[in-house]
C-alpha cells in the first residue's frame, strides 16, 4: 500500500508541498508526528525550486532515490528478518515493509534536499563552489538522517567507513601524509577484526544490533549442533529448540 502513497506524494510536490514531507512519522502516511520545522523547510525548498524546474523534474528527483532505496533495502530486510527475528509471518512482513519504507523515504528526502540546495546556491552565486556540496549535505544529513534509529544508524556508519577511506586516499594524493611503502591493508584488517571481536566478547552491548545478531549466529550458535536444519533456518540454542 505504501508505493501508491509515495507516488501520490511525488505528484503532489508542485500542488501541496507543505503537507507531503515528514521526518519522524511512524506510519505509512503523514500524520501528527511531523516536525513543523522540517515541513516548513521543505515547503520553502519546493516553492523556491518551482520557478526553475518542471513539476515532472521535481517528481523524478523524488522518485528515483525512492526506487533505489527500495531495491537495496528490501532484499536485506527480507534476509535479516527471516534469519534473526521472531514473530508471526504478518509481523515479519510488516517489519520488512517498514524498514524498506523508512530507508527509501529518507533517501528520497535527502537527495531532494541536497540537489535542491545545490541548485539554489548555484543560482544565487552564479556558479558552484566546493563549499556548496558540504553545506547542502550537512543540512540534509541533519534534517533527514539526524534521527537516531536503526536505519539511519546503519546508513551513517556505512558512510563513515567510506569517507574515512576517501580522506585517507586524499591525504596521500595531496601529500599531507607520505605514501606507505607497503600495503597497509593487512594491518587495517587485523586491527579491525581484533577490536570488533574483543568488543563482541566483552562489551557486546556497544555493538550495533544487527552486527550483534550476525556475530552471535557465527560465534555463539556455532558451539551447538542440532540437525541439518541448522544450515537451513536459524541455529537456535537448546533452550529455544
Amino acid at each position: 500500500m505504501w508505493i501508491p502513497v509515495f507516488l501520490s506524494k511525488a505528484l503532489q510536490i508542485c500542488r501541496y508541498p507543505r503537507i507531503i514531507f515528514c521526518r519522524s512519522d511512524t506510519n505509512f502516511i503523514s500524520g501528527p508526528g511531523c516536525m513543523d520545522a522540517f515541513i516548513t523547510f521543505f515547503y520553502f525548498l519546493v516553492k523556491s525550486l518551482m520557478p526553475f524546474f518542471k513539476c515532472s523534474e521535481l517528481a523524478f528527483l523524488y522518485l528515483l532515490p525512492l526506487s533505489y532505496g527500495a531495491k537495496i533495502r528490501a532484499p536485506h530486510a527480507l534476509v535479516m528478518t527471516f534469519l534473526f527475528k521472531s514473530g508471526s509471518l504478518r509481523e515479519k512482513l510488516k517489519a520488512i515493509a517498514q524498514a524498506t519504507y523508512t530507508h527509501s523515504r529518507n533517501l528520497a528526502y535527502f537527495v531532494f534536499t541536497y540537489k535542491g540546495l545545490m541548485a539554489l546556491q548555484s543560482r544565487l552565486q552564479g556558479k558552484n563552489f566546493q563549499l556548496h556540496s558540504f553545506v547542502a549535505a550537512c543540512v540534509g544529513g541533519w534534517l533527514v538522517f539526524g534521527e537516531n534509529n536503526h536505519i539511519n544508524s546503519q546508513i551513517n556508519m556505512y558512510l563513515l567507513s567510506r569517507f574515512l577511506f576517501g580522506l585517507s586516499r586524499l591525504a596521500v594524493e595531496k601529500g599531507y601524509i607520505p605514501e606507505p611503502k607497503q600495503d597497509p591493508f593487512p594491518i587495517f584488517a587485523a586491527v579491525t577484526w581484533g577490536i570488533v571481536l574483543w568488543l563482541f566478547e566483552y562489551h557486546r552491548h556497544t555493538l550495533q544490533p544487527s552486527l550483534q545478531s550476525s556475530m552471535t549466529y557465527l560465534y555463539d550458535d556455532s558451539n551447538v549442533w542440532h540437525d541439518i536444519s541448522d544450515f537451513l533456518i536459524y541455529n537456535k540454542s537448546n533452550a529455544q529448540k
